[in-house]
């Protein structure tokens, strides 16, 4: 009996205690049950909502993606592209205890690799590097016709990736608008250079600044066995008092180099162009200018050779038209 007795206590007691608890917790669990008035988290109205409404609601709004602008171009990024974790539930434990009319921030981020990934993403697709002026082909007249450089951009790639963390961290999701720095190109229309312009036909270089004559200048181009090649080419070596080195061909075979001097084939000056073997030089034979004569070469009289090298440099473009 006095076992049974004390069994029975101690049952009564654990009872007082269980309902002690309970009596605890529900009071607190009802006094938070619903965000106070007028609360926001991060921009989201979720005051007078219940606790489970607004993290319903938030949960939706941070898992919207991060939408982006650039001029009349729009897009998105989806929260798994930028591997979002939204940190609804401290946000919203954060509002329960709120005061009322509080404003709340949510600390969502996006994933630091993804991010990354998604920034270089940015830069390359958006990004361009300047592009030079060039010599985009010859008018009617003959003359150069110089494209217009343009300038270059590039992200600034600290910038987007701060907005888009901010957009991430925001309920009201403001579009992302890039920003970029300018590069400019490093050669402009206005100072682009020499050009060299010669006319197959009538045996004339003409040496231009930009699309301005400079000089006019009486040549010997190519026979109609070793013609002077048509197209666009460049200077790409120049050298001052050359060497002549007998060409691989058939009218060349049994000579032997000639030293710089007097008598050089090359006068003393050489200006050797992309295509391959044909170059503009002196020549001792002045009375070959005017002439279709040379062995595809362009010749010029000695004085005129070593002026125009003075004017040139390697990379120079040579325009080589039949007129």
């Amino acid at each position: 009996m006095r076992v049974a007795l004390r069994r029975l206590g101690a049952f009564l007691v654990l009872l007082l205690v269980a309902a002690a608890l309970s009596g605890v917790a529900a009071p607190s669990a009802g006094q938070f049950s619903r965000v106070p008035a007028g609360v926001s988290i991060a921009g989201l109205p979720v005051g007078g909502f219940t606790s489970e409404e607004a993290r319903g609601l938030l949960r939706e709004r941070l898992s919207e993606p991060v939408r982006f602008e650039l001029g009349a171009k729009t897009w998105k990024a989806t929260a798994e592209q930028l591997g979002v974790d939204a940190g609804v539930d401290a946000a919203i434990a954060a509002a329960l205890h709120a005061p009322t009319g509080a404003s709340v921030d949510v600390a969502a981020s996006a994933s630091r690799p993804d991010l990354t990934r998604y920034v270089r993403y940015l830069d390359k697709t958006f990004s361009r590097a300047p592009r030079d002026a060039y010599l985009a082909g010859l008018d009617s007249k003959l003359r150069p016709v110089i494209a217009t450089e343009v300038a270059g951009r590039r992200l600034d790639a600290s910038a987007a990736a701060a907005a888009i963390e901010a957009s991430v961290r925001s309920a009201e999701r403001e579009p992302v608008r890039l920003t970029f720095t300018s590069t400019p190109a490093k050669k402009t229309a206005a100072a682009f250079g020499p050009v060299i312009v010669i006319r197959r036909g009538s045996n004339t270089l003409t040496l231009f600044d930009g699309s301005r004559v400079v000089q006019r200048f009486g040549v010997a181009t190519g026979q109609s066995r070793y013609p002077t090649p048509l197209g666009t080419f460049s200077i790409v070596t120049m050298q001052y008092n050359p060497w002549w080195y007998p060409p691989d061909s058939d009218w060349a075979k049994g000579l032997k180099p000639v030293p710089p001097g007097p008598g050089n084939p090359l006068g003393t000056r050489w200006m050797g162009l992309s295509a391959w073997g044909v170059g503009i030089h002196g020549t001792p034979d002045a009375a070959s200018i005017g002439y279709s004569a040379s062995h595809g070469c362009i010749r010029m009289r000695i004085p005129d050779a070593e002026w125009l090298f003075g004017h040139v440099s390697v990379g120079t473009p040579v325009v080589i038209v039949s007129a």
